[in-house]
């Protein structure tokens, strides 16, 4: 009977050991998909968005009189590691430009950011002069964080509302090797490093840089995919803001780069891991030889060491032509080779050229950006210096708008 009860008060104790010791079971909330944009506009209209509205029964936010719409957002508190998407849908409302878009997210650990901003509550911290001259807003400061993009992208030549193949503007402007105009435009990005940013609730908009009060119609949806591993665990990650030159709210289109460099400071705690940079940039200035169409070298610096030392540049623009009907056409000529019963024969013949199948710096009328991705591997615990330099860059001069976007962050692991 005694050896009887020995046994079983093992087993107990060794099922519990087991239990204890084994990989923990974490609870599971299953995929999610949160539409955070529905066919919103976004558009320049002073007369319908004044100022910074309070969100209403959409509860989203119109900032800037229109151009950036906001709303907070709250997703599941997940315990196992996901993989986290984002999908943007946009069409043309009456606008037909191509036009600088940027969905993002505010920082929630800055006391300043562009909601209080925009209302007129809080300021972008001061700047020195010397150093950043009147760039407010695009690196850390007093209670400040710069807001971190989640997807650039670029706008297509009027895609949706001049897709009609009736159109009066474009009928004519179709090139043979396409069927049709595409409706919009869509690009989905993995954006599973920012998550830290997302969780518990955040404030998350889409700015696009329209000055029409027809604009752009916007969908927006953050689709987000549990582990089916039980013991898979969400791994505690920091984002660290660095900089942001997109001129969300009231600041000034940044041709710094013409000038000088721009750095700034960051630390890199004692447990921090597998630390890595991102870096998102375009260059423009529309007119001809402007930065948009001039091949420019971009050297991103670690403590004065480039990281990355590349030129930002896309040649496959003329593979979107189907989303850009109202582009600007012009004719070229060329010498033409043909099949004719004889066999093969040349002439000369006139081709239409878009403005949208031109090359640009790192971007094409209607594609996303993708970030660039810096391992950094043998970086130490303490303070380090980031720079940004664009040696050839060109300043602003009357209606040539040069300047760059630029954009950075750091990841890692805690």
């Amino acid at each position: 009977m005694i050896v009887k009860k020995i046994v079983l008060m093992v087993s107990v104790l060794m099922a519990y050991m087991l239990t204890s010791c084994g990989p923990k079971e974490l609870p599971a909330m299953g995929d999610y998909s949160l539409c955070v944009f529905d066919n919103t506009p976004i558009c320049f209209n002073p007369d319908k968005y004044p100022g910074a509205y309070d969100p209403g029964l959409d509860s989203i936010y119109h900032l800037v009189n229109g151009r950036i719409i906001l709303k907070k957002i709250t997703l599941p508190d997940y315990k196992r590691n996901v993989d986290v998407d984002l999908r943007v849908t946009i069409a043309s409302n009456g606008d037909r430009w191509d036009k600088s878009g940027s969905c993002f997210v505010l920082p929630k650990a800055s006391g300043v950011n562009l909601l209080n901003v925009a209302r007129g509550e809080k300021q972008f911290p001061a700047v020195d002069s010397t150093k950043l001259e009147q760039m407010v807003g695009i690196i850390p400061g007093n209670d400040y964080l710069p807001t971190v993009e989640l997807m650039r992208f670029m706008t297509p030549f009027g895609v949706g509302y001049y897709s009609n193949p009736d159109n009066s503007l474009t009928k004519h402007r179709k090139p043979v090797y396409i069927d049709h105009w595409e409706d919009s435009v869509s690009w989905v990005q993995n954006i599973t490093d920012l998550y830290p940013l997302l969780e518990g609730g955040a404030y998350v908009g889409v700015f696009i840089d329209s000055w029409t009060a027809e604009g752009y119609i916007v969908n927006m949806t953050i689709e987000i995919k549990e582990s089916d591993i039980i013991n898979d665990a969400l791994p505690n990650k920091h984002v660290e803001p660095l900089i942001n030159t997109v001129y969300y709210v009231g600041q000034a289109y940044p041709d710094i780069f013409a000038r000088k460099d721009v750095s700034m400071d960051f630390y890199i705690p004692e447990n921090a891991k597998d630390v890595r940079l991102k870096y998102i940039v375009t260059g423009h200035g529309g007119h001809s030889g402007g930065d948009e169409f001039v091949q420019k070298r971009n050297i991103v610096s670690i403590d004065g060491k480039p990281v990355l030392d590349f030129i930002p540049w896309r040649t496959d623009c003329a593979s979107f032509r189907r989303f850009n009907p109202a582009t600007g056409v012009w004719l070229q000529k060329r010498l033409a080779s043909y099949i004719t019963d004889k066999g093969y024969a040349e002439k000369e013949v006139e081709e239409p050229v878009g403005s949208s199948d031109f090359s640009r710096s790192n971007w094409c009328p209607g594609t996303d950006v993708i970030p660039e991705e810096i391992e950094l591997t043998d970086i130490q615990p303490g303070k380090h210096s980031f720079t940004v330099s664009i040696p050839d860059a060109q300043e602003m001069k009357g209606d040539e708008l040069n300047h760059w976007l630029v954009s950075a962050y750091l990841i890692w692991e805690e």
